[in-house]
């Protein structure tokens, strides 16, 4: 993007690993220069913009300010903020330059997106309290600076996973705006599971009557606590298809695509407990109480499971207009595949090699449909095993070995493995954390994490979309664990997608990430302390 500023702001230009100032911006932005004074905000100041945005702006601001700012298509003289939309081919779409003085701020850029993160940034020039739901008595200055800023990586992700357990419709749109907040725009929502079925499909009643809802859930680790022991408390919910439409305008507003994940073949055990009749034995089954991997699947034999998955994605399609279905893939027994006639039937048909192949056979089958209905299908890098689908994007978890087959072969991927993505992790020694999965995943250890494997050629680089923190809920029951095992873990993951990895600095990081934690403060984030 050209730089819009002033000649002293160019001669001016630094990064902020040499400014020492009281600006500490996260994501690290491209480059920044330090200019005198400040811009003061009040109740006078005016908004330019023929954007909806700045009505976002506005109503970001208004609860601690207090100030309910006027909104004009021409600016005055001086005290106004400027978002302005300039076509600039070279620009990346969300890319801004931002530029604040005594007499005005001003954010361009080549698209509304790249507005709203220039305001992200703005805001976060702003005193913490901004943020506070709140009027807070406060002098509301901006320093006089100059900004140019562009994102690393366009997939830049973060994942909640609902099927363990439920959380409330108030806590993903949070969950949402703290993503916003840190530039994150991909939110993969994990809607399915064997513990339960969040997703109402009204072709399926029962997915939300049945699959929706377990009896009890284990108590403690799944892994020491033989003989296990229950909570004999009824868990579950759903979300309705107009709460999803709400969240995904929600999203959209924010910037934010969402990427559903509809587990297939294996995790599917809820699903079957409501329709028994699509697993290789007819049941019964029931919604899962503890946590782990179950053998029963959805019977690959079985045409009448891809015409329910089928159905469902339909009604999937309608409520989700992102470009991605995720359809999970991973930690798929095939101990009913070996022993269920039909699925022998159709290893001998098709002429498959074995029950890997079988699976391929299930997600390829499944990408046609996605494929031909404008989507594109992504899953965890098992799908790879068996061969892998022709368009299918891969989300590599299991180290890097799987993301890096899949861009050598010329597949989109996501890394997001689980040593330095899995928010799940302990964050510290377990006899300090509250109860978690397992694993040790510092701060520190996140921040470290390079996305581009070294084993990549110039031309395969480009097949790396972008990096992904996953949180996965089996000991996460609450919103408030959630906020606890994803921050600041996920400030550290938004800074790799975003920021030059040239910049990397973890002391610095450390440094601006202790003065941004009062902005979750503000915003009533119940995030991890840093460690002293």
């Amino acid at each position: 993007m050209k730089f819009y500023g002033t000649s002293i702001a160019l001669t001016l230009l630094i990064t902020l690993k040499v400014f020492a100032g009281p600006i500490h911006i996260i994501p690290q932005p491209e480059s920044m220069a330090v200019l005198q004074g400040q811009f003061i905000l009040n109740r006078d100041t005016v908004i330019i913009a023929p954007s909806r945005l700045t009505d976002y702006l506005n109503n970001q601001m208004a609860p601690a300010t207090g100030f309910d700012l006027k909104i004009s298509a021409t600016p005055p003289q001086s005290n106004y903020i400027h978002l302005q939309i300039i076509a600039d081919a070279d620009s990346d779409p969300e890319a801004y330059n931002l530029t604040s003085t005594p007499k005005s701020v001003n954010i361009i850029a080549l698209t509304e997106a790249g507005i709203f993160y220039g305001i992200q940034t703005l805001l976060q020039l702003l005193p913490p309290e901004v943020y506070a739901k709140t009027r807070q008595n406060t002098a509301w200055t901006i320093p006089a600076v100059t900004i140019k800023d562009t994102p690393r990586f366009k997939w830049r992700g973060l994942h909640l996973d609902v099927g363990r357990h439920y959380m409330p419709v108030d806590f993903i749109k949070k969950y949402l705006d703290l993503m916003a907040l840190h530039k994150l725009n991909t939110f993969h929502w994990h809607l399915t599971e064997d513990q339960g079925w969040r997703i109402e499909i009204k072709k399926y009643p029962k997915l939300t009557e049945i699959s929706a809802w377990r009896d009890e859930t284990l108590i403690g680790h799944a892994r020491n606590n033989k003989p296990w022991k229950f909570d004999s408390k009824r868990h579950g919910g759903f979300y309705t298809q107009q709460e999803i439409k709400n969240i995904v305008q929600y999203a959209a507003e924010r910037y934010i695509s969402i990427v559903p994940e509809i587990e297939m073949p294996g995790h599917s055990l809820a699903a079957i407990a409501a329709y028994p009749e699509l697993s290789c034995t007819g049941g019964p089954h029931k919604v899962a109480t503890r946590w782990g991997i179950f053998k029963d699947v959805y019977c690959a034999g079985n045409d009448e499971t891809f015409t329910f998955l089928q159905n469902v994605l339909d009604e999937v399609f309608e409520l989700f207009p992102g470009k991605y279905i995720h359809v999970g893939g991973d930690e798929c027994p095939k101990d009913r595949w070996k022993e269920c006639a039909k699925c022998q039937a159709r290893i001998k048909a098709e002429n498959l090699k074995d029950e890997h192949e079988l699976q391929s056979y299930f997600i390829k089958r499944m990408e046609k449909y996605i494929n031909n209905a404008g989507r594109t299908l992504i899953g965890w890098d098992e799908i790879i095993e068996g061969g892998l689908s022709p368009n299918a994007a891969v989300m590599s978890w299991r180290g890097e070995k799987g993301g890096i087959t899949a861009a050598q072969t010329k597949h989109y991927v996501i890394m997001s493995p689980t040593k330095h993505c899995y928010l799940n992790y302990y964050q510290g020694p377990e006899e300090n954390e509250p109860l978690a999965i397992g694993g040790n995943l510092p701060l520190e250890k996140v921040y470290s994490y390079e996305p581009i494997p070294k084993e990549l050629l110039p031309q395969q680089v480009k097949y790396i979309l972008g990096i992904q923190g996953n949180v996965w809920t089996e000991y996460i029951s609450t919103p408030q664990k959630a906020e606890y095992m994803a921050y600041p873990r996920v400030i550290a993951l938004a800074e790799i997608a975003w920021s030059a990895n040239t910049t990397k600095d973890f002391p610095e990081f450390r440094s601006r990430l202790e003065k941004h934690l009062q902005r979750l403060d503000s915003l009533n984030v119940n995030y991890r302390k840093l460690d002293k």
